[in-house]
């Protein structure tokens, strides 16, 4: 077994061991087919989480998406997120106006893998999601085929809050909730509202308003 699988599994049963969190498959069943799951996003566990709960066989296919900036700032952030996990690096800033932000996943996507992306595109510790920023739709657009999967991370903001790097043991849950896909005729602002309220359709019933 090479170093960087060794590693992907000892961080998978870590998280497990750190958080207790399984995967919650409310709307769906794990499934080796292509998907995006698209979540809130509060810490920087967040796509080791959701890479966590997922079944070993379709962890090789699933790839997060990294800030490049953040997760190539060290030679180990940079192993970690090429060798073990695989992901996918987006630009927070263009280089130039006519840079597309998307194209990377949608290479990723073309290729055959799957995605967990974070539509709100930084991380919020306000409890709900921002509003979703039009990413989600424009790959719905681009590729109907693939299942969109509302994932909702429950208390992985106490495991590792804004700015920390040390996780702290507190029970987690990762709930993937019912597919759905860009309706005929449906606008972005209606579908990104619609996937926003998919997300939080998967909260805790204890932490609903």
């Amino acid at each position: 077994m090479s170093l960087a699988k060794f590693t992907g599994h000892f961080l998978a049963g870590l998280a497990r061991l750190i958080t207790g969190a399984q995967g919650h498959w409310k709307g769906c069943p794990p499934k080796a087919e292509q998907r995006i799951y698209f979540a809130n996003h509060q810490s920087h566990f967040d796509w080791v989480l959701i890479w966590a709960a997922l079944p070993g066989d379709m962890r090789a296919q699933t790839r997060p998406i990294a800030a490049r900036d953040y997760w190539t700032s060290s030679p180990l952030k940079t192993w970690l997120t090429t060798a073990v996990f695989n992901a996918v690096y987006v630009s927070r800033t263009r280089a130039t106006p006519d840079d597309d932000p998307l194209e990377p996943l949608a290479d990723a996507l073309t290729a055959g893998d799957s995605l967990v992306i974070f539509p709100e595109g930084t991380r919020s510790n306000k409890g709900e999601p921002q509003p979703f920023k039009a990413g989600l739709f424009h790959l719905a657009e681009q590729f109907p085929q693939v299942v969109l999967v509302p994932t909702w991370i429950d208390n992985v903001q106490r495991v590792m809050p804004k700015g920390e790097v040390v996780p702290v043991p507190i029970l987690c849950t990762v709930t993937f909730g019912e597919p759905l896909h860009l309706e005929a005729g449906e606008d972005k602002r209606a579908f990104l509202e619609r996937a926003r309220a998919a997300v939080l359709a998967q909260r805790p019933a204890g932490e609903r308003p």
